[in-house]
């Protein structure tokens, strides 16, 4: 089985799971991502409030005064070593929040924001990053190199980036959109994959850049954070063909 499947078999069980109606008897979908991730998020439901019947309407003010500080009002903050979340894909977010719910994922800022959350609140934060449109990179004093943006490109089809996360880098579902996301912050967990700091709900982005020099890592980081980004592109919106 290819590492694409195996990332998307596991994302889509951890994900489903999440966004599965909170109740004490809800069942999770498909094999957990790790053993008891399902089990859980089963048990994390049964503490939950009944499901909202419009999240993005509820978590969106929520959104603006939790997150926004850090992430940015529209999904794209300055703040250093902060991701982007304009276009990003709600799917790939709801596992974010549970692995740093649980403790897979390692922050002090969100694993404290996380620890916090109910079922529902991961679902609604989630709905409502989803809905956040795609925002290209603040223009930058001189264009890109087109010698390191061809290298770029280069690296990300040799290495199977544009393979899972597509041509443009948009991801989709529960893989994630990195084009366009900051360098610095690319830059620090590309490293992380490849050192096993940065765990990740598959062994598959370990495996992807275990092998990869850093330096072409570092280029990788510095190539997605210039792919153009369509403004306004929605995270929901059909990925590219891969």
């Amino acid at each position: 089985m290819s590492v694409r499947r195996v990332a998307r078999i596991a994302g889509a069980a951890l994900a489903s799971a999440l966004l599965l109606t909170a109740s004490a008897g809800a069942q999770t979908a498909g094999a957990p991502a790790k053993p008891g991730a399902a089990r859980a998020a089963k048990g994390a439901a049964s503490r939950g409030a009944p499901a909202v019947a419009d999240p993005v309407a509820t978590y969106g003010p929520r959104f603006a005064s939790l997150c926004a500080a850090c992430h940015g009002a529209n999904g794209r903050g300055n703040m250093p070593g902060t991701p982007v979340l304009a276009g990003q894909h709600g799917f790939y977010a709801i596992t974010q929040l549970f692995l740093f719910r649980e403790g897979r994922r390692s922050n002090e800022a969100m694993t404290a924001v996380a620890k916090t959350m109910t079922d529902d609140d991961m679902r609604g934060f989630a709905a409502v990053i989803d809905t956040l449109p795609a925002v290209p990179a603040p223009p930058q004093p001189t264009a890109p190199d087109p010698a390191r943006m061809a290298k770029g490109r280069e690296l990300a089809v040799q290495h199977k980036c544009a393979f899972c996360h597509g041509d443009d880098l948009s991801g989709g579902q529960q893989v994630p959109r990195i084009g366009g996301q900051s360098e610095e912050y690319m830059r620090e967990n590309l490293r992380g994959f490849k050192s096993g700091k940065r765990p990740g709900y598959t062994q598959a982005m370990g495996s992807a850049v275990s092998q990869v020099p850093v330096e072409d890592l570092d280029t990788l980081a510095w190539y997605a954070a210039r792919v153009p980004v369509a403004a306004g592109a929605a995270a929901s919106a059909p990925t590219a063909k891969r």
